[in-house]
């Protein structure tokens, strides 16, 4: 690999396709880059859903789209097509001239998507010897025993750097913030009021088994309802489009009526969430966003593992995981989800009461 020289005027290129959460997790990455080579160029391939969060970020200079289920569907109706759409997204990042790929996909077709795209060094992990188009690369067999972003940092080595940053960071812009303001200022909630966000959904990516990431629902209203009537707190249940009915339930679960802001677009939301003095969540993006927006969160993590996927860095004085340490958990490994034998166990023996005493802590309330 290239002296630390001459690389201060490359153009790097981050392969991202993952939701929200990962891309946070990239977002350390991406700021030792920028601090390491000043005049240096970054640009970032990743999903249609994340891309308003990149695109605000100050420290890129460009953002490309790689959407699956688009390209899939143009598939369908035609091969042709599919492959002309696949070129000119190819082209487009060729004509940027990029020097470095970095490939956090653990996927074969994105390195050979850079390949195609005439970028020189690739590095990342090798996975399942999935790396095979990439020039640098470390052999992964999962991701355990250390958080995500501490491997994403592992590849700046291979680009000849130590990292010194390692907080996450997502940019919201005024105009999203007035935005918020004006939202809740119709809602009731004022700057002195006591508002915290509850996000009792989430897991999305992991399509029919997300229940499995899921504290009970009847918990959430116990919870909210609790901190209504102990501090008197504002509580604002968020949720997407999809998740509608798990809101509308905990709603009709609850005494006390709650705000509600269902489908907001990801930087609504973000801004939204922005306001809070602490978000409630199961393990998810709303953790990440807060986390990377310097709220505190109460956590609640079932089959995953927190030290690999929680908030980060742990500081257990603003993000507080609650979990139970049972021999069965964490049964998400090496990216694979186990079958449940002991009724969500990991989930539902977690309290009402311990949620709220986190919380009160954490607020100091």
């Amino acid at each position: 690999m290239e002296s630390l020289s001459k690389c201060k005027n490359k153009k790097f290129l981050i392969i991202n396709p993952f939701g929200i959460g990962d891309v946070l997790f990239s977002t350390p990455l991406t700021r030792n880059i920028k601090e390491t080579f000043p005049e240096s160029k970054i640009f970032y391939l990743c999903n249609r859903r994340v891309e308003p969060a990149l695109r605000g970020n100050p420290l890129l200079n460009g953002v490309f789209v790689y959407e699956r289920d688009e390209f899939e569907e143009v598939k369908k109706q035609s091969k042709i097509l599919w492959l002309k759409k696949l070129w000119n997204l190819i082209s487009e990042v060729k004509k940027e001239k990029i020097d470095i790929a970095i490939d956090l996909s653990l996927n074969s077709q994105f390195g050979f998507f850079a390949k195609l795209a005439a970028i020189k060094e690739r590095v990342g992990y090798n996975y399942k010897n999935r790396g095979r188009f990439l020039t640098k690369k470390i052999k992964l067999e999962s991701y355990e025993n250390k958080h995500i972003i501490e491997y994403y940092l592992e590849l700046a080595k291979l680009l000849g750097f130590e990292s010194k940053h390692k907080e996450m960071e997502l940019f919201v812009s005024k105009s999203q913030t007035d935005k918020a303001v004006e939202f809740l200022k119709r809602n009731g909630v004022g700057p002195d009021d006591l508002l915290i966000a509850v996000s009792p959904c989430g897991g999305a990516s992991w399509g029919a088994d997300s229940y499995r990431k899921h504290w009970p629902r009847k918990k959430f209203a116990q919870v909210s309802d609790m901190l209504i009537n102990k501090h008197k707190a504002k509580i604002i249940l968020t949720a997407s489009n999809n998740e509608r009915a798990a809101i509308e339930e905990i709603e009709g679960l609850m005494h006390h009526k709650p705000i509600k802001a269902v489908g907001l677009a990801l930087m609504d939301y973000a801004a939204l969430l922005g306001q809070s003095k602490i978000l409630i969540a199961n393990d998810g993006g709303p953790v990440h966003i807060a986390v990377s927006l310097g709220i505190k969160t109460v956590s609640i993590f079932g089959p995953v593992d927190e030290l690999v996927y929680g908030p980060y860095p742990q500081d257990i004085k603003k993000h507080f995981v609650i979990k139970k340490d049972l021999s069965c958990r964490p049964c998400y490994k090496n990216f694979r989800l186990s079958a449940c034998s002991y009724s969500m166990k990991c989930l539902e023996t977690i309290s009402v009461d311990e949620v709220v005493e986190a919380v009160s802590i954490l607020g100091n309330i």
